[in-house]
């Protein structure tokens, strides 16, 4: 029996299940092999349509004559979705996708400029959080909807983000997160994920978010604030509660308020609810215009309560 040649690759690894027969290149994660073809690899990224027409170094381990190419530092499991991104492309069309997907598409999408996977996998974390308040207004319940949720994910696309320099998404996401999870002690708590881990923040994000918080909580109240009304907001001249209730109606919100401070910067008014129903409709009216006037104002300064750069500065790394 003839030795294998001295360019074969002699190693202890596993084939992946991606192993293409006709397959000209080779990549290797860690101890597992990928079968793929050039020709889907170069018409995808720009590093590998570079590497591709470089001459093989002597010595360029091969198996059946295909070069084997080593992704140093790179995860297993976040080369098996990309390449699936690449070989199966209803993948990405599916409504949401695990948050693992997304990371591994910013991960190496960005490492190897895979531009289109790259710019796919970060659409969908700013469509869950988004840059204008029309879009934010936008939103389906519950939170996220492009990304399959779990215990925790609000923790994780923070982290996401920030490691990714995806700044543009801060923002929103911080403001989720806190409307999630309403004390100081669940922000420093975190959440336990199915698997017994637990989903945190890094601590300058921690103090981001937290600092953010007092920020918002105080600014609500003000008088140009959603929720400035309930201290500053008077029936006018066209008041026709002559009963006095448009008044006592703000008194009780924010008596109530005050017994149980929330997170209600970016919150609405609703002339339908219960505790709004005895309020004439001048009145109401007059209360929509405060309150939608407080949120735009502090949707336009929602970077600067975490510390970040206004919206217009707030640039995604390339």
């Amino acid at each position: 029996m003839s030795s294998p040649s001295a360019t074969e690759k002699k190693t202890s690894t596993t084939r992946s299940t991606m192993w293409h027969s006709d397959g000209s290149v080779i990549l290797q994660a860690q101890d597992t092999q990928f079968r793929v073809h050039w020709s889907i690899l170069a018409l995808n990224s720009t590093f590998f349509r570079d590497l591709q027409g470089l001459p093989q170094p002597p010595g360029q381990p091969t198996i059946d004559g295909c070069p084997v190419i080593d992704l140093a530092g790179d995860d297993v499991t976040d080369v098996e979705y990309l390449l699936k991104a690449l070989y199966s492309p209803p993948f990405l069309c599916q409504k949401a996708l695990p948050l693992a997907v997304i990371a591994a598409h910013i991960r190496l999408g960005r490492k190897y400029d895979f531009r289109e996977v790259l710019d796919l996998a970060v659409e969908r974390l700013s469509f869950d959080n988004p840059t204008t308040l029309a879009e934010y207004d936008a939103l389906p319940a519950p939170y996220p909807t492009r990304i399959l949720p779990y215990d925790g994910i609000e923790f994780d696309i923070i982290t996401l983000a920030r490691e990714n320099a995806i700044m543009s998404v801060l923002p929103c996401a911080y403001y989720h997160l806190l409307i999630l999870h309403k004390t100081v002690d669940k922000l420093f708590e975190g959440v336990q994920r199915s698997d017994g881990s637990r989903a945190s923040l890094s601590l300058n994000a921690l103090r981001e978010c937290v600092s953010g918080r007092d920020k918002l909580m105080h600014a609500q109240l003000d008088q140009q604030g959603s929720c400035g009304w309930y201290r500053f907001w008077a029936p006018g001249s066209d008041c026709t509660n002559s009963n006095g209730r448009c008044a006592q109606t703000r008194d009780a919100r924010l008596r109530a308020y005050l017994d149980s401070p929330a997170l209600r910067a970016l919150a609405g008014f609703d002339p339908q609810h219960e505790a709004n129903k005895q309020v004439c409709s001048a009145c109401k009216h007059h209360i929509s215009q405060s309150n939608a006037d407080g949120r735009r104002k502090t949707w336009d300064r929602l970077p600067a309560f975490f510390g970040l750069p206004p919206w217009g500065e707030l640039k995604d790394q390339p």
